[in-house]
């Protein structure tokens, strides 16, 4: 089904910008004329690093799009520096850019340099993490991640049976990134679940992180989504508060890189695939840790689909410039502290060992070969 929905996505996509922009006669380089056939100027597109698989998928393959469609683009990768994503916008202004695609790195940082764009009337999609503070964010288009949390909430609950008045439980939590604005819908998603089996006692947090609500999400963040820290913090609430015998029995994390060390660090405390190994959640069907699912490693990722995510911001794309009223499907949600950014929201779908196939591979997202299959 998720294979079918996202061809027909594919193919409405094709159509639309088939319709809106000329493809030129030969593929232009960044440093040629920003001026496509079809009169449109460049398209800026910016990332916040390469080190994710993620990031390097979403940058490719929007760009591809985008060029198959007639547009000239530049993309460009910040090494999740912000000084450095400023810079790589602030050149793509200065290049006429009449769109620009960010994915932010400090969703709070970027407000001068879109008070620049706006000057230019170029027009901006937040993509994937919203920018905060600056009413210069045009549109937003993103999964529906209040959602992927609650996905991932209620997997625990379900594996765990806490709803059949199973317990207790040892649960750790993680939350993503402090600077990044989704982290704190994903967290938000998974505790309005979570949160009522910690209040009868079903769930304990033997670490003793300060949870009362949702509202203390920063308190269990990891900075920059990485695995590394994740490895080194799980390994201090295993040194620290697993002695004697206990054992965690589910990791709420947030997204697959921080699964990837967590992961990491359960094994080198003796943990086992198999009868003991805890329930642990992710996002992203990462390559790596698709194969951790497969071998028992990872019990479930969030699948956010991004080349949908892609298709419907270059239909955005193409509709800004043939000036079409813009595809939206929230316009409530999303308040950057300026403004309510109209938004388009994608559903996440779980993915676990038994779906790997009939999900990943039959969609085309992997080849059975590349996981293994």
């Amino acid at each position: 089904m998720a294979g079918k929905i996202r061809a027909l996505a594919a193919f409405a996509m094709t159509a639309v910008l088939a319709a809106g922009a000329t493809a030129c006669s030969s593929t232009r380089s960044d440093t040629e004329s920003s001026e496509t056939s079809s009169g449109s100027k460049l398209i800026g597109i910016v990332m916040p690093t390469k080190s994710l698989e993620r990031w390097n998928n979403d940058g490719a393959h929007l760009e591809d799009l985008l060029k198959k469609a007639g547009y000239t683009t530049t993309l460009q990768y910040a090494d999740n520096k912000v000084d450095q994503q400023i810079t790589q916008l602030q050149n793509m202004i200065n290049q006429n850019a009449q769109i620009l695609v960010v994915a932010s790195i400090d969703g709070t940082a970027l407000g001068p340099v879109l008070d620049k764009a706006a000057q230019q009337k170029i027009k901006v999609i937040a993509y994937d993490r919203l920018i905060n503070a600056t009413p210069n964010v045009d549109y937003y288009a993103t999964f529906d991640n209040y959602q992927v949390g609650k996905l991932q909430g209620e997997y625990i609950v379900k594996q765990l049976g806490l709803d059949a008045g199973k317990g207790p439980f040892n649960l750790e939590p993680f939350a993503g990134s402090s600077d990044d604005n989704n982290a704190k819908f994903f967290f938000a998603g998974a505790w309005d679940v979570l949160k009522p089996y910690l209040d009868s006692k079903k769930l304990v947090i033997p670490s003793g992180k300060k949870l009362a609500s949702d509202a203390d999400w920063k308190n269990v963040s990891i900075d920059g989504w990485s695995s590394q820290k994740s490895q080194a913090e799980m390994d201090n609430r295993l040194n620290s508060f697993y002695t004697g015998g206990k054992k965690v029995d589910a990791v709420l994390s947030p997204n697959d890189s921080l699964a990837l060390g967590i992961e990491q660090s359960l094994e080198s405390k003796g943990y086992r695939t198999g009868a003991g190994w805890p329930i642990i959640t992710g996002q992203d069907a990462d390559l790596a840790n698709t194969k951790n699912i497969l071998a028992g490693k990872q019990s479930m990722t969030v699948w956010k689909d991004t080349r949908a995510l892609g298709d419907q911001v270059a239909k955005m794309i193409d509709q800004i410039v043939k000036d079409q009223p813009v595809e939206t499907n929230d316009t409530k949600t999303y308040d950057n502290g300026v403004k309510v950014v109209p938004a388009y929201l994608l559903p996440p779908v779980v993915v676990t060992k038994d779906d790997v196939k009939s999900k990943l591979v039959d969609s085309g997202f992997y080849t059975a070969s590349k996981l293994g299959l």
